[in-house]
């Protein structure tokens, strides 16, 4: 059993075998503010709020893992902050994986996945969720979202449809 962590004020008690991608406080607070704000909580809450001055800090950091900036997109588009949102955004697509009709994130330093006949490759659960995240993020924006975000959108949902198994569930931690 794991202590309690306090992150941005927050205490939080955690299993880390459920911890998906997250492997340090911004990933784990921006979790912690998605799961808030769709309860709803609402955005002036004083929990929500200074969780997401923190991720607002961390956001302007140069060296963060693609797979925190996914939640913090995310997260920002939840809590209605559509200029975070879009700076994220714009950051992710230039880390993007473009190729057969689709877009995708993984991991940095990933091996390439194999070119074998007859064999279907299934991305690790880590990048099914942030590319899930990353589709969330361009999905929740008021007003809707753009003609150009919904066509993006759909190269990433055929992505993500790809990594279906054969029951029609994915890899997955969540």
């Amino acid at each position: 059993r794991e202590k309690p962590v306090v992150l941005c004020g927050i205490t939080i008690c955690f299993c880390g075998s459920l911890q998906g991608g997250v492997n340090d406080e911004i990933t784990l607070t921006a979790y912690i503010i998605i799961a808030l704000l769709e309860i709803p909580l609402p955005v002036t809450h004083s929990v929500v709020r200074n969780a997401l001055f923190c991720l607002e800090t961390a956001a302007d950091e140069k060296e963060n893992h693609v797979y925190a900036k996914a939640l913090m997109a995310y997260a920002f588009a939840l809590a209605g902050k559509e200029e975070k949102r879009k700076a994220l955004l714009g950051s992710l697509e230039k880390e993007a994986v473009k190729k057969e009709g689709s877009v995708h994130w993984q991991r940095p330093g990933k091996e390439p996945e194999a070119d074998l006949p007859y064999y279907r490759y299934r991305a690790p659960s880590a990048e099914v969720e942030m590319t899930a995240y990353v589709l969330l993020a361009h999905l929740t924006t008021q007003p809707a979202p753009s003609q150009e975000e919904l066509s993006f959108a759909s190269l990433i949902a055929k992505w993500i449809s790809g990594q279906q198994n054969p029951n029609g569930g994915f890899s997955s931690t969540q």
